[in-house]
């Protein structure tokens, strides 16, 4: 997985395959999720990311939840 934040766009994309996506679907919340030739999840897009503290510009890392 590749982890890319565009700063003037504002926008945080994580690439979880590197096919092309064929198809996506805007999700509420400012969420796009780009889907492949099989269907699956290729890149999920987080609109406005620093506003919604998905990315701090300056910091070099990510904080990342999963949930258990």
């Amino acid at each position: 997985m590749q982890i890319r934040y565009d700063p003037e766009a504002d926008v945080l994309l994580l690439i979880l395959q590197d096919s092309p996506p064929i198809d996506s679907i805007a999700e509420p919340g400012g969420i796009i999720v780009s889907y492949g030739e099989g269907g699956e999840p290729v890149s999920i897009e987080l609109l406005n990311a620093s506003k919604k503290q998905w990315m701090q510009p300056g910091l070099a890392s990510i904080p990342v939840l999963l949930k258990a």
